[in-house]
């Protein structure tokens, strides 16, 4: 089969999945990813392939499938990709968030980024490598996983709690990674995200005495106070974290020598990444950072009446190796003399996780970039939010975020795209995913 009728293949899978609309907000009842695992079921079965649905809840469906390997003590891979997808504002769409157009060689929709393309393109390489009589030493497992944009609690949590056995493998390839950039001196450098921050959500409860709205002069009001909570919340400053991934990033950079070297430095790294232009110093500062962001509000009965409770939920992103007990230590020294009055209660929390780079498959990766970008050097990153990932590292297993994509999407222009408006993914970045897919899955297991 030609490159291009499997690039035509992952495009048409693509723009059905979206198409899905497999809208995930939260809430136990959302998503249908069945949806979308049916389609998958269809696509992958028409390679002779044996696949297995499993439902956490109604409607909530992820999908497994397998090529056996040969030799039981061969490492095996799993290509991971979820199937549910953010919801939008359609208002700031130029096109139909739900339409899966294709549009100057570009397919729009919500999940074009995140991460769909991915899951289209793993299901392509998959189904291709079964039906071309693929015999992998160690098993090749597709998961096409529920519930990944709300915590995985209803997919790849559920999964390892109830049918670890289909889905663990020794390595695992999931999103967020691929992206390149050009140093100044023409060497280009693809990340591949090796760990990603903790999750540490709080709900703070702030409570005041009610009274008559009319009369507020000295009245203990929860909302007054919870202004003070959630200004005090995002001017806090947590200690810097400069670990091996942030300096091969920087490294990657081709920076000036003394701009190198600040932001490097703990003592000087806040205030140079504060020089930087807003979209870059956004990254590095969660990069470097464990991040405080009070996102949500909810208080109040009435206009006329005082408040007597408000609830703030605080997204926190912890670095690696901070505990829950330093989560607490940072919410008390940000709160001040406010915290003894503030009820603190967990929404989700996982620790940060990481994989080691001193094994096969980062070889392999290396070694398969170097068939698009020669020369190209692979830097490891961080995700400076959550994926499924983690329940893989969890296990002592390897998990990377990973993809391969055309020159034009790097960082800034991924980033931009990211649960935003006009969401979109070029035909070309399809295309170089499928073949590495197919690339790596037969580097590593034959």
């Amino acid at each position: 089969m030609t490159d291009a009728a499997l690039t035509g293949q992952t495009t048409e899978l693509l723009q059905a999945m979206i198409r899905n609309a497999c809208v995930n907000d939260g809430t136990p009842e959302s998503g249908d990813e069945t949806r979308n695992s049916d389609l998958l079921k269809t696509f992958l079965e028409g390679a002779g392939l044996d696949t297995q649905q499993y439902e956490s809840r109604p409607g909530r469906g992820s999908i497994v499938a397998r090529i056996e390997g040969s030799d039981p003590d061969a490492p095996s891979l799993c290509l991971m990709g979820h199937t549910d997808v953010v919801p939008v504002s359609p208002g700031g769409w130029s096109n139909d968030p739900f339409g899966g157009e294709l549009i100057d060689g570009e397919v729009w929709g919500r999940g074009a980024i995140d991460m769909l393309n991915l899951t289209s393109s793993m299901a392509v390489a998959f189904r291709h490598l079964a039906r071309t009589g693929f015999r992998p030493k160690g098993d090749l497992i597709y998961f096409g996983v529920a519930d990944e944009e709300a915590g995985g609690v209803w997919g790849a949590e559920w999964m390892f709690e109830h049918h670890p056995e289909v889905i663990d493998a020794d390595y695992c390839l999931t999103e967020l990674g691929g992206w390149s950039s050009v140093d100044d001196h023409g060497t280009r450098h693809v990340t591949i995200n090796i760990g990603e921050k903790g999750l540490a959500w709080r709900k703070l409860r702030v409570r005041g005495t009610p009274g008559h709205g009319s009369m507020p002069f000295g009245a203990d009001n929860a909302l007054v106070k919870a202004a003070e909570v959630v200004r005090r919340l995002s001017e806090h400053r947590p200690s810097p974290y400069i670990g091996e991934v942030w300096t091969a990033q920087v490294g990657s950079m081709g920076l000036p020598h003394e701009l190198h070297a600040a932001l490097l430095d703990p003592s000087r790294v806040y205030e140079t990444i504060a020089t930087l232009p807003v979209p870059i110093a956004r990254a590095c500062h969660a990069l470097t950072h464990t991040t405080i962001s009070p996102n949500v509000s909810h208080g109040g009965q009435k206009t006329n009446v005082i408040p007597d409770t408000v609830d703030i939920e605080v997204d926190i992103r912890t670095v690696p190796g901070t505990t829950t007990d330093d989560v607490e230590a940072m919410l008390t020294e940000a709160l001040g003399d406010l915290s003894g009055q503030i009820e603190v209660s967990t929404l989700q929390s996982s620790d940060p996780t990481q994989s080691r780079t001193d094994n096969p498959l980062w070889d392999v990766l290396a070694r398969n970039i170097q068939i698009v970008y020669p020369g190209a050097q692979i830097v490891p990153g961080l995700v400076v939010g959550g994926t499924d990932a983690r329940f893989y590292r969890d296990r002592g297993r390897v998990a990377y975020g990973a993809g391969l994509f055309s020159p034009d999407m790097t960082s800034a222009t991924f980033g931009s795209r990211f649960h935003g408006h006009d969401e979109r993914i070029d035909v070309e970045s399809l295309a170089l995913a499928t073949q590495f897919w197919i690339d790596i899955s037969r580097d590593l297991l034959t």
